[in-house]
């Protein structure tokens, strides 16, 4: 093998500190110039790893720069890495400048294939950009079709009567609560219902029947406001058209069940005096005013009222249930009892006065409840057991 003018001079490399022919550093390290003229001359610039210090490759040209004979291990890299010709000289099979001219030839065709790789990859680069903007632009196009289509179909389903009746009659059972599924047999009658108390119109007494039996299920809580709400103002406007007391007396009932005490309030008081003196309506106006103090939380005008009741019409239970309520109430619990046990012996259900007892243990407080419980469940423990239902 003829003799290499040296390049440059280098300390030799520690093989304590790292592999010779170990994995390659990152490439990202940046080589000096030494690096680029020692891999220049062996025709291998266009290596990565040439380059770059305490590479396989670097370490391989620095061996050979040396004048060293390179082990097995790394004769074997360059014929995997395709370095025929460096193979061939580092074993002393070629001169250099038999080297020089083989490596020379196959550095000019691994650049220009990198070149040309590079250029396809641009080039498929591109068309991907390409592609991606076609596809996009099909994207949008479809998109916007279907959003030209979808609001076409829309327009015509928002022009389509049915369409339009279907939306009034699913808004109308919105506003009264009725989100669940309706049985087809029901549907008409609920319907024509729901159609009369929205245009402010009182309800048949067959519409008020079925509502409580067959169309229980469909008696929402807003259903039976706006039924109150009818009845009331219809009572209302009876009173004011004919004096008739019975009719201020009807609308306040409609009126408590509807949450709107205070109008019942003012209707009761506006009835003259000269108008009550059948013991039978003044007994009716006493208890339903007791009961709308009752609303206003003002019991002790309330009580008043109900004893007045009881005094006019001492055979008529609902007196008597009314002072139950509010005796129950107030925490007097063996008072209350006795007037429903009264309200009872008159022809109040027991059903009735459970529905008043439940109501009453419902709305109170933890403190009025747990006292309540203690006393219903002595009274009688399998006819209020229902207490138990209720641990909060």
């Amino acid at each position: 093998m003829s003799r290499i003018p040296k390049i440059f001079r280098q300390a030799r490399p520690s093989f304590r500190s790292s592999s010779r022919y170990g994995t390659e550093l990152p490439k990202r390290v940046a080589p000096d110039p030494s690096r680029i003229n020692l891999a220049s001359k062996y025709f291998v610039s266009d290596i990565a790893g040439a380059v770059v210090p305490a590479t396989r490759l670097g370490n391989i040209l620095d061996t050979l720069e040396q004048g060293r004979k390179l082990p097995e291990q790394a004769l074997k890299y360059l014929q995997k890495q395709g370095l025929s010709a460096l193979h061939l000289f580092a074993q002393g099979e070629i001169t250099y400048e038999e080297f020089h001219g083989l490596s020379a030839g196959d550095l000019f065709m691994r650049e220009h294939e990198a070149a040309a790789q590079r250029q396809k990859e641009e080039a498929s680069r591109l068309q991907r950009i390409e592609q991606g903007k076609a596809q996009e632009a099909i994207r949008k196009s479809k998109y916007e079709r279907d959003r030209q289509r979808a609001e076409e179909a829309q327009r015509k389903r928002e022009n389509d009567p049915k369409y339009i009746a279907k939306m009034k009659n699913q808004q109308l059972r919105m506003r009264y609560g009725l989100d669940q599924f309706i049985e087809e047999e029901f549907f008409p009658r609920l319907m024509s219902i729901l159609r009369r108390l929205d245009g402010g119109n009182r309800l048949s007494d067959e519409d008020s029947l079925w509502l409580t039996t067959e169309g229980k299920d469909y008696y929402t809580e807003v259903l039976k406001t706006a039924f109150h709400e009818r009845e009331a103002e219809f009572y209302a406007t009876e009173y004011k058209r004919s004096s008739d007391p019975w009719n201020a007396v009807n609308a306040s009932g409609h009126y408590r069940k509807c949450n709107q005490a205070k109008k019942a309030h003012d209707l009761l008081i506006s009835i003259p005096a000269g108008s009550q003196k059948a013991p039978k309506l003044k007994s009716a106006i006493c208890t339903t005013h007791g009961g709308v103090m009752r609303d206003l939380n003002r019991l002790d005008e309330a009580l008043k009222f109900g004893e007045q009741a009881h005094t006019l019409t001492s055979k008529d239970f609902r007196p008597c249930t009314l002072l139950g309520a509010l005796n129950i109430e107030m925490g007097n619990y063996g008072t209350g009892k006795d007037w429903y046990d009264k309200a009872e012996e008159l022809g109040a259900s027991k059903h009735s006065i459970d529905y008043d007892l439940r109501g009453i243990f419902i709305r109170a407080d933890k403190a009025k409840r747990d006292e309540m419980r203690v006393f219903l469940l002595r009274e009688d423990p399998v006819r209020y057991k229902w207490v138990h239902n209720f641990k909060v």
